[in-house]
């Protein structure tokens, strides 16, 4: 039986609720001037027909990996959750947060709160990172790199207890012969993105999946399409970044997208297949835009 995978990230939801005085102190100042050049690219009505459209192919889950928000201000929290339930029951939908969304030390209890049922692991009643979401032959592995960082900083980290915890997971789901995706918003790889703004235990990472495998690795962060792969015990896994959600031509690569993955199991091995839907080049409308290339 074939699974199908919706992947989106990045969707900077606007427009910004006005911030106090008090909440534009320290880093959410510069993000704020930030956000007022940019707030152009980001359009809520693309975002809202790319939506509709991954609705539309009815996928049996949707993996979201974070920067719902910009600023992570308290007024954001409620319309990032408004805006999450727009995808499906929690069940049918898993969240990791991005670096927007935990941009200050202040905004990390409302994300713990906030997104609890889109981070919800039932089988080990939690809602703490990492988690593992187990759907049929699916298991969702879901991390957390988003940490609240200086100004100019959009760097992740993992740390040393959830790399534990995630090898522990990696192992128990391979042992019941699921098919193992990992969530997290970071490039989980060194050149993945450019100094500031990468992961910064991702040689870390990186000996986690040599060592232990899995069979696709999805990330957000870069705002464009972006495909790698990393060694694994028995073979390359696949490293797929996906483009901003909501993102109008600002640069060549950064068009709304979001990518349909089709999962089945091929004798021992599992087969995947990617699709990307988007905004199309002069046009306001949501289509196919090409295939995602998962293997090499």
């Amino acid at each position: 039986m074939t699974f199908l995978l919706a992947h989106l990230s990045d969707p900077h939801i606007g427009p910004l609720p006005q911030p106090a005085l008090r909440d534009l102190m320290g880093k959410r100042l510069t993000g704020f001037l930030n956000w007022q050049r940019r707030s152009q690219l980001q359009d809520m009505a693309v975002l809202a027909r790319l939506v509709e459209d991954m609705q539309a192919h009815k996928p049996d889950h949707v993996a979201m990996t974070g920067d719902i928000m910009n600023l992570g201000l308290p007024a954001e929290f409620p319309i990032a959750r408004a805006w999450l339930e727009t995808l499906g029951d929690p069940r049918d939908v898993s969240f990791v947060p991005g670096n927007h969304d935990a941009y200050v030390r202040g905004s990390m209890p409302w994300l713990a709160e906030t997104f609890r049922p889109w981070t919800r692991d039932e089988e080990h009643n939690r809602t703490h990172y990492p988690y593992m979401r187990v759907r049929g032959d699916m298991a969702f592995i879901g991390l957390s790199s988003g940490i609240p960082t200086a100004p100019f900083i959009a760097s992740g980290r993992l740390g040393h207890e959830q790399r534990e915890a995630f090898t522990r997971l990696l192992v128990d789901a391979k042992d019941r012969g699921l098919c193992r995706v990992v969530l997290i918003h970071h490039p989980p790889y060194r050149k993945g993105a450019t100094i500031g703004r990468g992961l910064s235990d991702s040689r870390h990472f990186g000996a986690i999946i040599t060592r232990h495998g899995a069979e696709l690795i999805l990330h957000g962060h870069n705002h464009r399409t972006m495909v790698e792969h990393m060694r694994g015990p028995d073979g390359d896994v696949p490293v797929v970044g996906v483009g901003s959600a909501s993102a109008v031509p600002g640069t060549p690569h950064h068009r709304a997208i979001y990518h349909l993955y089709r999962i089945e199991k091929a004798g021992r091995r599992w087969s995947i297949s990617g699709q990307a839907r988007g905004l199309l080049a002069n046009s306001s409308e949501i289509g196919n835009a090409g295939e995602v290339k998962v293997t090499r």
